[in-house]
């Protein structure tokens, strides 16, 4: 079974962003773009480095590549609940399109980019699949077109996958299993589903002696931090409901605001209340 969770972001960034795994990383990315896109070689472009990490040169821990057709990708684990992280997808994605250009060079010279989030909470509640993949469409065609064939933008809702073991059927719902489950796995006694998977196999290996001790400190660090977030996170849901039941409290909303960090629409959908009273509440003590 797997000591470390491979969903903490930093094991993620050495597991998919590490030279000799560049493999792992070419099967994650062809289970999910289509398979006329499918790639054969890439190069990292933000390899993982733990010194970089340890001097703070490595803030967020995603993994950047490009592939043999100058494609661009981007692949993020996030674990912790961001309600406006589909803003910062777009941010990062945006981000990496200017990345490509230098000095005197010609908008000709972009090429396409494609964010891949992986996430450990629901982005949305419309969506009952736990991949989505968004582009630019022309609204009166429906249809996407080379004219704008830049964008592509991947959500993986792990919270919405909930195939078990026999009903496993692709490449993708392998690599999901192996992050929601990786607890369960023992590269000897694999389920029949996983077992015939050479990179599933060898992800499992690596992961099993994955860190030295340096990194372990790290890997601890970041997982007790996920950890009290979501411990805050519940205890003020929890309280803020609690206290919120039948009138608008004030010590709800502000612990709802200060330890979970909600905005003030979800602060009023969890307590019932009218949002613009939320407003003005944190307003009155000048929290916003």
């Amino acid at each position: 079974m797997c000591r470390i969770n491979p969903k903490i972001d930093f094991a993620f960034k050495k597991l998919f962003g590490s030279e000799n795994n560049k493999d792992l990383l070419i099967s994650l990315i062809n289970s999910i773009i289509d398979k006329k896109d499918r790639i054969t070689s890439i190069e990292l472009r933000n390899p993982y480095n733990l010194a970089d990490y340890q001097s703070g040169k490595m803030s967020i821990l995603d993994v950047k590549a490009t592939d043999e057709k100058g494609y661009w990708y981007n692949v993020e684990m996030q674990i912790g609940e961001d309600l406006n992280f589909d803003k910062r997808s777009i941010y990062y994605w945006s981000k990496m399109v200017t990345e490509q250009l230098s000095e005197g060079m010609m908008f000709r010279q972009l090429n396409k980019t494609i964010s891949i989030n992986i996430l450990d909470f629901n982005i949305t509640e419309k969506n009952i699949d736990f991949h989505n993949r968004y582009e630019i469409l022309n609204k009166k065609t429906g249809e996407s077109d080379e004219l704008h064939d830049m964008f592509e933008l991947h959500y993986i809702e792990l919270k919405k996958f909930r195939k078990q073991y026999q009903e496993i059927s692709n490449s993708l719902d392998r690599w999901i299993t192996f992050l929601t489950k990786a607890n369960e796995l023992d590269k000897r006694n694999l389920p029949e589903k996983l077992s015939g998977d050479a990179k599933i196999i060898k992800a499992i290996e690596e992961v099993d002696r994955m860190f030295n001790e340096d990194e372990r400190i790290v890997y601890n660090v970041r997982l007790r931090q996920q950890m009290e977030f979501e411990s805050k996170l519940d205890s003020a849901i929890q309280k803020g409901r609690k206290e919120g039941m039948g009138k608008a409290n004030k010590e709800a909303i502000i612990s709802l605001h200060i330890n979970a960090k909600l905005p003030t629409k979800k602060i009023a959908e969890f307590l019932g209340l009218d949002e613009k009273f939320v407003i003005n509440t944190l307003k009155d003590q000048k929290l916003i």
